[in-house]
């Protein structure tokens, strides 16, 4: 204590002690250097906090914050009388056998007492003859104490809102929590912490009251309170190597819009209909959903999923009639695509080709660094001789795109890419089948050349860009989150109109395109009136046949035919029951579809959704409604029945796209790096990162609020 306090000698006048006191204890402060280490841990031995100098007095008080309360609970207090009773401390200062008050100890201002203030402070609390002293202590919430009290919970929120801003980051980008070194001295502690660092750096309120100043057993950086922040928010086989698979609703809100949200994925021991509808079970239990309020389900067209006995969608339909199956549109288109290239001999050779191609030019750094320096000087070149125009945002460095076989919208990429760049691939081709060294691709380097170079592949890259071209419109739209059923089997039909089209006035612009390229690539350009000589064969044996006629027919057409023929048979669904009656929603040409007893017919099919009562008020509603549709903007309002109508055809769904967006994401969220994520650490992180509209929207405050209310918490707010 004498390092602290100057000891008053018996004789002296109390004044005048005083005084001295308090030259003595000011003279010290400014010569005396404070060890934060010496500082004593029994709150009776300790200096008040106005004792020390100003420029130390934050250092002090984030250090008595750091420790926590006294409370020495192995330790033995002496026991006191108090009349008849003789009681003791539990947890309490040694020195005096006294109570003392944190909060007031480290905040209360020196500006005269309140109940008990000193002796809560100064010189302890050991009078159990008035223990209502300790309540009237403590006070109301206008009271010394609370005010005290206070202060650390406002340091406790800037700290937890620290913490939650980062998460809110790192999760909104996908990226990872932790490092493998979080150590103080670490050079990379992880993203957590060093954006916590960042931020702390870049905040003075926050930087005194987290990391190295915020109390070791309350500092919010663990990744059980990471986890909990982010849990407050809010089929496929991830780099764990787990069979998930990814839940998504659909549904038309308030407002009138089609939103899809994710609802979340769910690990599944195997992929049996069986075992996944006792997962769609247990999800739609733990949120409190019931499969009897299910209008549609959408799948692709593996038969575990869409099978017409035995499959999941089967099973869901004997519970609910009304949860009509659609077969995913993307997926189905996709399948089309994938039907020309196998039954037609040349295409699926054409492809094999340009597949080739891309991976032996793309097989190193090297060769695709030669790629873009060729494709830069052909440019330069078309620049200067005027055949390319410069401006903002044109001739930027392109690469050739590798074609996926699960996804045919990126094959129309690589053709667009590959007649792009077409004379630098021919290059490098030539550099690398003229190569000295022995390369393991150069001989089928030179058979790639040879073959590229040729007026069949031409021909067919043309003709295959251009249909691509046209059934990758309706790829595209068909991926979005809001398509409808109606606007899809509409565009479908777009479609074909297109390359029946195609059919009929196509031929002589891509034979003049095709023409065109070969004279600038020096390829030998077919006269069409010339007889056919197929490859590999005898010429005697060959039919006879004109260039004309084979391309023209045998090529062309039976090309058009057949993408035609897989497009009618794959999307079969418009002679279904179902899909002619949601035809009749169609708005085109001024509602032409229009028929009334088709969409009774189609309310008739949601019998959970429409009593015999409400199908004769909406065979009264239709009629009125078409006749009054361009006059009265609160239609759903005026007409209810068809209102439900409409919305129980926007939420049949059009196509997985949306679950497919979530593997991607997994992908991003859950990578080699961080494979041991667990299913609901998972769950939440992907939430979050899906609906980011819906995060955005959401304070930091309720956020804040169901954390606290997760468990006991040691900070108080």
């Amino acid at each position: 204590m004498e390092r602290f306090f100057k000891r008053v000698s018996n004789g002296s006048h109390p004044q005048e002690s005083h005084s001295q006191e308090v030259e003595v204890e000011s003279s010290k402060r400014s010569r005396i250097e404070i060890n934060i280490a010496d500082l004593p841990f029994d709150p009776g031995l300790r200096a008040p906090i106005s004792d020390y100098s100003p420029n130390i007095q934050d250092e002090i008080q984030r250090h008595y914050l750091q420790q926590g309360p006294c409370q020495l609970k192995d330790h033995k207090f002496p026991f006191s009388d108090f009349g008849k009773e003789r009681r003791r401390f539990n947890t309490a200062c040694i020195d005096k056998d006294s109570m003392f008050c944190l909060c007031c100890y480290l905040f209360k201002p020196n500006i005269g007492e309140q109940v008990g203030g000193k002796s809560f402070v100064g010189k302890g609390f050991s009078n159990w003859k008035k223990k209502e002293r300790l309540v009237e202590h403590v006070g109301n919430h206008n009271s010394y104490h609370y005010q005290c009290y206070k202060k650390d919970r406002i340091r406790y929120r800037t700290r937890l809102t620290a913490s939650v801003d980062c998460i809110r980051f790192l999760i909104r980008q996908g990226l990872a929590f932790r490092g493998h070194d979080e150590f103080e001295d670490s050079t990379n502690q992880g993203n957590f912490l060093e954006l916590l660092n960042f931020l702390a750096d870049h905040n003075e309120e926050v930087r005194v009251v987290v990391l190295k100043n915020a109390p070791k057993n309350l500092r919010l950086t663990s990744p059980k309170i990471q986890k909990d922040i982010v849990n407050a928010f809010d089929k496929s086989r991830d780099v764990s190597i787990k069979e998930q698979t990814v839940v998504m609703f659909r549904y038309v809100n308030k407002k009138g819009y089609v939103i899809e949200s994710f609802i979340g994925i769910e690990y599944v021991a195997n992929t049996t209909a069986v075992s996944l509808k006792t997962t769609i079970d247990k999800l739609f239990s733990k949120h409190g959903l019931s499969i009897s309020r299910l209008r549609g389900q959408g799948y692709d067209g593996a038969s575990n999923m869409s099978g017409e006995f035995n499959g999941l969608k089967t099973i869901i339909m004997k519970e609910n009639e009304c949860a009509f199956f659609v077969h995913c549109f993307a997926h189905q288109l996709q399948l089309a695509l994938m039907g020309v290239a196998k039954k037609h001999g040349l295409i699926g050779t054409f492809f094999t080709v340009v597949s080739n191609v891309v991976n032996i030019v793309g097989a190193s750094s090297k060769r695709r660094d030669i790629l873009r320096e060729k494709q830069a000087l052909k440019v330069i070149e078309a620049l200067k001789s005027g055949e390319l125009s410069s401006g903002k945002g044109l001739n930027q460095e392109i690469g050739i795109k590798r074609p996926c076989n699960t996804c045919w919208g990126t094959h129309f990429g690589t053709l667009v890419s590959f007649i792009t760049m077409f004379s630098s691939i021919v290059d490098v081709l030539e550099e690398i089948a003229n190569d000295r060294l022995n390369s393991e691709q150069k001989h089928e380097a030179s058979i790639m050349l040879r073959l590229v170079q040729t007026y069949d592949f031409v021909f067919s890259l043309h003709l295959m860009k251009t249909i691509l071209g046209i059934t990758n419109e309706l790829s595209q739209v068909l991926q979005k989150d809001d398509q409808d059923i109606v606007n899809a089997m509409d565009l479908v039909k777009v479609c074909k109109q297109q390359l029946q089209m195609m059919r009929d006035t196509g031929w002589n612009s891509l034979v003049d395109a095709v023409s065109d390229f070969c004279v600038e690539q020096n390829i030998d350009v077919l006269n069409m009136e010339n007889m056919y000589c197929a490859q590999g064969k005898s010429r005697r044996k060959a039919p006879k046949l004109t260039n004309m006629h084979y391309y023209h027919v045998d090529f062309f057409n039976a090309v058009i035919d057949l993408q035609l023929q897989e497009l009618n048979s794959r999307f079969n669904e418009a002679n279904t029951e179902l899909l002619l009656c949601l035809a009749c929603l169609s708005t085109n040409n001024s509602f032409s579809a229009f028929d009334k007893r088709k969409l009774i017919r189609l309310a008739q099919l949601y019998s959970y959704d429409f009593s015999t009562v409400d199908l004769r008020g909406l065979e009264n509603q239709l009629q009125t409604y078409f006749d009054d549709l361009r006059s009265n903007d609160k239609k759903h309002e005026v007409y209810p029945l068809v209102y439900l109508l409409i919305k129980l055809a926007l939420t049949l769904p059009v196509a997985t796209a949306s679950v497919e967006r979530v593997f991607s994401a997994m992908n991003i969220v859950k990578n080699q790096m961080r494979n041991k994520m667990g299913d609901q650490w998972l769950n939440d992180c992907l939430t979050v990162y899906l609906e980011k509209d819906v995060f955005n929207a959401i304070d930091n405050e309720p956020i804040i609020q169901r954390f606290q209310n997760m468990k006991t918490r040691r900070g108080q707010l």
